[in-house]
């Protein structure tokens, strides 16, 4: 049974909905695997949980296809900014203000998405495809954001980040075990839309297969950043 008869396999209550007087609120699951991650700090609402889950398949995709660890800013269902990890340099370093710090990877992926377009990212929700270390909690301690997520958490990172917003900082541990349902669905106004979920995996081979112009050499960088958009987009 689905979204009409209310009959779901597991239900987490919410707060609220979109606004405050959208009483009452819940994320329900049709999947027998229950909710695909785990609360470590905070309480979720609505709006967090929309951007976790889309930003979260973001990166754990741009991780698989490109084995480069991955950041994504989420903001209001859309992404502020995505990367994967690829040094900076020092004009960028020093744009993005970490001139002379030594970034680890999954940090320098987190600086380079959030750097993308930081008034947009101004109070995000972060995903990141690795497991957060002390170098990236550090630069999320100092940022201005509403939650994150992520398949795990170094415990001096993780006890670092839970002190935002007076230890009420919204912070997910993603299940990678997690398989989502071949259907899905999405309801709107009383109606019930379905379809096959989108599991092309776009790549190389996929998204170059055939180059159209007379230049068919593509420089490799070029072709990580054409992916990572395909992607993103």
């Amino acid at each position: 049974m689905r979204s009409g008869s209310h009959n779901y396999l597991h239900q987490f209550d919410l707060k609220y909905g979109c606004n405050p007087h959208q009483k009452p609120a819940a994320v329900h699951s049709l999947n027998e695997q229950g909710i695909p991650y785990e609360i470590l700090n905070g309480q979720p609402g609505y709006i967090n949980l929309l951007d976790a889950l889309n930003a979260w398949q973001l990166v754990n995709e741009l991780d698989q296809v490109l084995d480069l660890p991955a950041a994504a800013s989420f903001k209001h269902l859309s992404p502020a900014g995505a990367a994967v990890s690829v040094p900076l340099d020092d004009n960028l370093a020093d744009v993005y203000g970490y001139k002379n710090l030594n970034l680890s990877p999954l940090a320098t992926a987190y600086v380079r998405a959030r750097g993308t377009d930081p008034l947009s990212s101004f109070g995000d929700f972060i995903a990141l495809s690795r497991k957060v270390d002390l170098s990236v909690a550090t630069v999320i301690r100092k940022t201005i954001s509403d939650g994150i997520i992520a398949p795990g958490y170094d415990t001096d990172a993780l006890n670092l980040i839970k002190e935002k917003k007076d230890g009420e900082y919204l912070i997910l541990k993603a299940d990678l075990k997690y398989t989502a349902p071949e259907i899905e669905y999405r309801e709107l106004n009383g109606v019930v839309f379905s379809q096959l979920r989108n599991t092309i995996k776009i790549n190389h081979n996929s998204l170059l297969a055939k180059i159209v112009t007379k230049k068919k050499e593509i420089p490799s960088e070029a072709v990580r950043d054409l992916i990572i958009s395909s992607i993103t987009l």
